[in-house]
């Protein structure tokens, strides 16, 4: 009967992850290049009470083994990469990925990150930026003087200056992708960081192979859908509340073994 206690406690801390989960999906529904995440779940080791081909009473050949559960574990966190919604805006500096590929975000340190959040704005300096003011990397710098700007679906930047009418080509977008998107760790801020799991990132420009094309003026939304993630939230607090029974139904049965006592 204990182990009913324990199997039971374990499906409601997983549940209890499950819906945790959940609710940040919920929370990050309308941030700009977020990929939902889910909770991965393994059972446990199991107990054998008998094995099977054992001989019966009877002298026949059990055909299975007689188990017992011990509930399950928390394994991973597995994010999904699938393309969200692409948005218009109209912002210049706004910038989508349609397909594969990371934009690349130079930290303080010197180091690369990589984000879907094509939201870019321009500091004071003219550097293309995100919006923690981290830049781009490659850099790219706009002059002062400069009246419109272009970003072509492979990505090279170009910009029209004051009192020109033939654009000069400022520099090219260049990205990044993994073998394993799902690797990434994220940091917060928008922001993933390659590790051994994801694999090194290899480099590219938009719309040559396994890349995806860049798109101005556009940025991909959240790729949460509410509606599944309303489902998941009922079926999960569904689920904490079975086991919860369960705990009620084994601490009653227990109560029933010491009152033999009496």
């Amino acid at each position: 009967m204990l182990r009913a206690l324990r199997t039971a406690a374990l499906g409601m801390a997983a549940q209890q992850l499950n819906v945790d989960t959940i609710a940040n999906n919920l929370a990050n529904v309308n941030t700009t290049g977020y990929k939902k995440s889910s909770i991965e779940f393994q059972d446990l080791l199991y107990e054998t009470v008998q094995s099977g081909g054992a001989e019966s009473a009877e002298g026949k050949e059990k055909p299975s083994e007689l188990n017992i559960g011990m509930g399950n574990r928390p394994v991973s966190t597995f994010r999904s990469y699938s393309q969200g919604a692409i948005e218009e805006t109209s912002n210049p500096f706004d910038l989508a990925v349609s397909g594969k590929g990371f934009f690349q975000i130079q930290m303080p340190d010197g180091s690369v990150t990589y984000s879907r959040d094509g939201a870019f704005r321009v500091n004071s300096s003219g550097a293309m930026v995100n919006s923690s003011g981290l830049e781009m990397y490659p850099n790219i710098t706009l002059p002062e003087d400069v009246q419109s700007v272009s970003v072509s679906q492979d990505g090279v930047v170009s910009a029209i200056m004051e009192g020109q009418t033939i654009p000069q080509e400022l520099g090219q977008i260049e990205l990044a992708n993994f073998m394993n998107p799902a690797g990434l760790s994220p940091l917060g801020g928008n922001l993933l960081a390659a590790t051994e799991a994801s694999g090194d990132p290899t480099y590219g420009l938009a719309g040559e192979a396994g890349f995806g094309t860049v798109m101005q003026g556009y940025l991909e939304k959240s790729n949460v859908d509410v509606v599944k993630e309303m489902v998941g939230l009922i079926v999960a607090q569904r689920s904490y509340e079975i086991n919860s029974k369960a705990v009620k139904t084994a601490d009653e049965m227990l109560a029933m073994i010491n009152a033999l006592k009496r």
